[in-house]
C-alpha cells in the first residue's frame, strides 16, 4: 500500500526555518513526482514545489521562490522541504503528494496527484 507520511511542522517565528520530511512506504520515491501543497484556512489548496522523476528538475511558486527547497534522500525513501525566511503568510497545512507513476513531470496543480499526505500543521508567529 502507497503512503506518504509528513512529519516536521510546528511553531516557528518569522524569519525561521522549518524542514518538513515526507516518508514514503510503498513505493520508491525517486519513482514519482513529488510535490508539495499547503491550505490555509478558507483558501484552496496551493501548489507550492514539485521534483521531477526523471531529471530532477524543480518547480517553485513565486510566493516560496528563494525561499524554499525541495530535495529527496534515496536511502531514507523520504521527500524534503526546506523552509527558510518563514512569513507568518507561511502559516497553513502543508501535504505533500505523488502523481501517479506514469508522469515524470513536475506540475503545481492539486488535480495532477492521486496520492497524498495527512498534513501537517505549520504556524509561523511571534
Amino acid at each position: 500500500q502507497l503512503q506518504l507520511v509528513e512529519s516536521g511542522g510546528g511553531l516557528v517565528q518569522p524569519g525561521g526555518s522549518l524542514r518538513l520530511s515526507c516518508a514514503a512506504s510503498g513505493f520508491i520515491v525517486d519513482d514519482y513526482v513529488i510535490g508539495w501543497f499547503r491550505q490555509a484556512p478558507g483558501k484552496e489548496r496551493e501548489g507550492l514545489s514539485c521534483i521531477s522523476s526523471r531529471n530532477e528538475s524543480t518547480y517553485y511558486a513565486d510566493s516560496v521562490k528563494g525561499r524554499f527547497t525541495i530535495s529527496r534522500d534515496t536511502a531514507k525513501n523520504t521527500g524534503y522541504l526546506q523552509m527558510n525566511s518563514l512569513k507568518p503568510e507561511d502559516t497553513a497545512e502543508y501535504y505533500c503528494a505523488a502523481r501517479a507513476p506514469w508522469y515524470f513531470d513536475c506540475s503545481p496543480d492539486v488535480i495532477e496527484y492521486i496520492y497524498w499526505g495527512q498534513g501537517t500543521q505549520v504556524t509561523v508567529s511571534s
